[in-house]
This record gives structure tokens, sequence and C-alpha cells, in this order.
């Protein structure tokens, strides 16, 4: 029996080991936000001297390229953002807290800046998800959203499948002007590409950023934007094998076509089955390409080319024939 005793309390002992246990620094923690919490507005911009602007450092970390839909012309990113500021109501001194140096807070209860992605194509039009601010002793705030953005982009479709495209990602305060609020590029290299992960059918060649002072024609005032541009080059296996070296085949065929004689029939069937399977390719070229008319794909206006020539050819064997025919013997 005092065995049993004896491994209960063990058990119990341990138990209460193992249980958490409020650090020295919970109870400082608990006062800090207290006191700058407790008359704080979060609908006050954080400055110093309300005639100056607020600087905002704005960075982007690239980590996938999820989709290029080129017929409704929308890309699909994966992306961090990395917003900094000072919050100069948001200052104190470490030695009187214990020594706690930084919190975590969320964004809602605090101010931060309205950056928005202008050229969104999301139905929520903000697919950040909301992660809490790392505010430091001195006032300085982290904030670092990832999200899943959905943003227009003009495809070219030109050079098709050999083609390279440039999105743009627009952000920029939806209602502070530049008086107000000043974005700065926190890299001059543009965006982060240091976690990207590598996309099936596009590669990314570059992803550079600018700063955009830009004066409405509804109002006076400045308004400031940060446009990071996604340079993309669609890759070209997948059409190399499925799309371009069976056109070229089905288009050499075509070309034996001429050098077969007039009054052959296999001329002629030649020439209409090359014609149906450009027809074919035709059609799965325009599943593919956006329906734009700002321009013609090359590789369209080569199948075109093609058929004209073969349509030409349809049309000549008949009446070759017809021309050429031999008279009926008189004695039939």
């Amino acid at each position: 029996m005092r065995r049993f005793g004896k491994e209960i309390l063990l058990f119990v002992c341990q138990l209460f080991l193992t249980l958490p246990h409020d650090s020295a620094q919970g109870p400082h923690e608990k006062r800090l936000l207290n006191d700058l919490l407790s008359s704080y507005n979060v609908l006050e911009r954080p400055v110093a001297n309300e005639s100056e602007p607020l600087l905002i450092s704005f960075g982007l970390t690239l980590q996938q390229i999820i989709d290029v839909e080129e017929k409704n012309q929308i890309i699909t990113t994966n992306v961090w953002l990395n917003l900094e500021w000072v919050d100069v109501n948001l200052r104190w001194n470490a030695s009187e807290y214990g020594g706690v140096k930084d919190l975590r807070i969320p964004p809602w209860r605090i101010w931060k800046p309205d950056v928005l992605m202008y050229n969104s194509a999301d139905e929520k039009f903000d697919g950040t998800y909301h992660t809490n601010v790392v505010v430091r002793n001195n006032g300085s705030c982290t904030y670092i959203p990832p999200g899943i953005f959905k943003s227009t982009c003009k495809i070219d479709i030109t050079w098709f499948p050999f083609d390279d495209q440039r999105c743009e990602m627009k952000f920029g305060s939806w209602t502070y002007d530049g008086f107000q609020l000043d974005l700065r590029l926190a890299s001059e290299d543009g965006g982060d590409l240091s976690t990207y992960i590598t996309n099936g059918e596009w590669d990314l060649i570059a992803l550079p950023g600018t700063r955009n002072v830009i004066v409405y024609a509804c109002c006076p005032e400045p308004y400031v934007d940060v446009t990071f541009y996604i340079h993309i080059r669609r890759r070209t296996l997948y059409y190399g094998f499925n799309l371009i070296i069976p056109c070229v085949l089905i288009s050499s065929m075509a070309l034996l076509g001429f050098a077969l004689p007039p009054d052959s029939g296999e001329k002629l069937t030649l020439g209409v089955t090359v014609l149906l399977s450009l027809t074919v390719y035709l059609l799965m070229v325009a599943k593919i390409i956006p329906p734009t008319s700002d321009a013609v794909s090359l590789i369209g206006s080569v199948k075109y080319t093609f058929s004209i020539c073969f349509t030409f050819l349809l049309y000549t064997t008949p009446a070759h024939l017809h021309t050429h025919a031999a008279a009926m013997p008189k004695n039939l």
C-alpha cells in the first residue's frame, strides 16, 4: 500500500512539473499591454508631427506562381508582404517592464496602413491573412501578412508559345495621399526570390520593383504606389512535343502533295486530310490563347497560311482534271 502511495505521489509531482507556468515575463507583458493600449486610438495616424508623412517600408517575397489564366488574363501568386513603420505611440523603456523588448499584437488592436493591391482580380479584393504585428520597444512595427493574390495581367500572344509576359502587382494606400503616407521599396533589387518555388509551365526571369508618384484627375494630392513586375517566360517543352512538332510534320506532308501528279487521286485525298488536321490544331490553339484582337499569334498565322495553300491545292486539282480530261472516243 505504501508503495502504491509513493507511485501516486511521484506521478502527481511529474504532472505538476509538466504543467505550464506563468513566466517571470508574463505579468510584465500584461502590464505593458495595458499601459500601451488603454488610451491607444487605432484611428490615429501615429506621427509626432501631423504635417509630416508616415514612412512605410514595403517589400514583397514571391513564394510561388500558382497559375496564369491566359483566357481570363489573370495571374495567381503566393506572396508574403513585408510592411515596416514606426509608431510613436508604441514606445516603452524595456527596463521598466522586466526587459520586455517586443510584443505580438493583433492588427485590429493598433493602427496599420491600409495598403491594398490596386489591380486585384479577387472577389474579396484583399487576399491576405491578417497575422500579428511585431512591435518593438523603439516603436518599430513589422507586419508580414501572407496571401494568395489574383491580379490582372495583360497577355501578349504575338510570340506564343515562345512568349514572355510582364505582370504587374501594384500596391498603395487606399485612402492616404502622399502627404500623409509615403511608401518606399524595402530593397532596390525588387522582390525577394530566396524561397521561390519553380513553376512547371513558366520560368521566372526577374521581379523588379518601382516606386511611383501619381496625381489623379480627381484629386490634387499625389498618391504613392509600389509596383512589382513579374517577368516570366513560357516553357516550350510541352508545346514543342504536342503542338509544334506535329504541325511541322503535317505541313511537310502537305508540301509533298504539290509534287504528286495532278491527275493522281491521292493528291486530293492528302490535301483534304492535311487541311482537316490543321483545322483541329487551330482549334487547340484557339482554346489556349486569350480571345483578344490586339495581336495574332505567330503560330496561328503560320497555320492559317498553310491552310490557305492547302485550300488552293484542293481547288486547283479538280480544275486541272476538268481542263485536261481526255475526250471521249467517237466510237463510244
